[in-house]
């Protein structure tokens, strides 16, 4: 939905489903009630996921038709894609493997194509859409990862080439949002910075002057049209990020962002009576929930998961930790715990937010793994967020 100069939405990798059948089930289940709540006189956003099974089924059957003409009489419109997870994220083992197949794997590649050849097919007149994606690969794969962004560069070549194809046969601009999360190849403003402006702009440029017979600097700049960031608050917030400088260390080496990610990660005041057995509950087996905490001096400790954060005697010593975790965004605190929210309300109050993204997407993908004292309805839930943001962006 509009707001202001924004686009708002929520991401439907919240509702499980791996089919295509499963997928548009649950999208009918639930997307009237929530677009009944928050958007019944004006059309409504959706940022869709889709999993590597489904972005192959619904081209069969009529798939493409009846969701088209699902989302006219539903007054919806899609303006970007979740292509990040490529299998199964709800009720089974997801962990590192949220991240296979990478961007070194041609399936990665495959499975991109298709979603943007949907989100061609889908989105407005005018308006630009895009796909985000894995941070290239996991972090602790990789000894070096240089032969990594390597095979990630070719296949993301490909990819752009694609991309600038269409805009110049159709006048559509899609991008390819990559997204940096805790141990990834990208994780943070360094990493980003780093694996952009070292790798993949001068690697992806290079790929096309020779595909597209186009000067090394028009290549630059096409590769940097359409490979962007996707901003996802919880990711930068669990790195302890100052999100104004970090938004303005990507725009001064020309790193555009695609789209937000509003969502929340855990605050642990470490000190607080009761905190760290609180934090106890919050640990599963299904997502990774990378921890970072921060010392009073020296480095930060870093932790793969919560399982071994709260077993190392070294990080009871500092004073927060940050988890990766996404909690409902309009919660400040939960128990004696607290919540990223802060750095939410600092990135929708910029005044130059605008400037860099009009996408916002909602994404607490959580809902079923919470404490059950913090579960609620699903569309309640989701309504409660979006009007959350809402109301931050009507202070603006």
């Amino acid at each position: 939905m509009r707001v202001g100069d924004f686009h708002l939405t929520y991401c439907t990798n919240i509702h499980p489903g791996e089919s295509w059948a499963e997928t548009f089930a649950a999208w009918q289940t639930h997307v009237p009630g929530i677009r009944a709540q928050v958007a019944p006189e004006q059309p409504f956003g959706l940022g869709l996921r889709l999993s590597d099974l489904a972005s192959r089924e619904i081209w069969r059957h009529d798939g493409l038709e009846i969701l088209k003409d699902w989302l006219a009489w539903q007054n919806c419109y899609v303006f970007t894609i979740n292509g990040f997870p490529f299998g199964g994220f709800h009720r089974t083992r997801v962990k590192d493997d949220v991240h296979r197949p990478d961007w070194t794997d041609p399936k990665r590649l495959g499975y991109t194509q298709r979603l943007f050849r949907l989100l061609g097919e889908l989105l407005p007149p005018g308006q630009d859409g895009g796909i985000s994606t894995s941070p290239l690969s996991y972090a602790p794969w990789w000894s070096d990862p240089a032969p990594a962004y390597a095979q990630a560069a070719h296949h993301l070549g490909q990819l752009v080439a694609d991309l600038w194809r269409t805009e110049q046969d159709h006048g559509q601009w899609l991008h390819l949002d990559l997204e940096p999360e805790p141990d990834g190849l990208l994780e943070d403003t360094p990493t980003t910075l780093a694996g952009f402006t070292e790798y993949l702009f001068p690697l992806v440029a290079g790929y096309l002057r020779k595909r597209l017979q186009i000067s090394l600097e028009q290549a630059e700049e096409v590769a940097r049209r359409h490979l962007r960031v996707c901003y996802d608050v919880c990711h930068f917030a669990v790195a302890f990020e100052d999100h104004a400088q970090a938004l303005a260390q990507l725009a001064a080496a020309g790193i555009g962002i695609g789209k937000f990610q509003i969502s929340a990660a855990l605050r642990v005041p470490v000190q607080q009576p009761g905190a760290l057995a609180a934090l106890a509950r919050y640990h599963e087996p299904t997502y990774l929930h990378q921890t970072v905490a921060r010392l009073p001096q020296g480095p930060r400790l870093r932790y793969p998961d919560l399982d071994r954060a709260l077993a190392a005697p070294e990080a009871q010593a500092a004073p927060e930790w940050r988890v990766h975790y996404h909690v409902p965004i309009f919660l400040a605190e939960a128990g004696p715990l607290q919540t990223t929210q802060p750095d939410l309300e600092q990135v929708l109050a910029l005044p130059n937010l605008a400037d860099y993204s009009r996408q916002l997407e909602v994404e607490t993908y959580t809902w079923d793994i919470l404490p059950s004292d913090l579960q609620l309805p699903i569309g309640a839930s989701v309504a409660r967020e979006l009007e959350w943001v809402r109301g931050k962006l009507a202070q603006r």
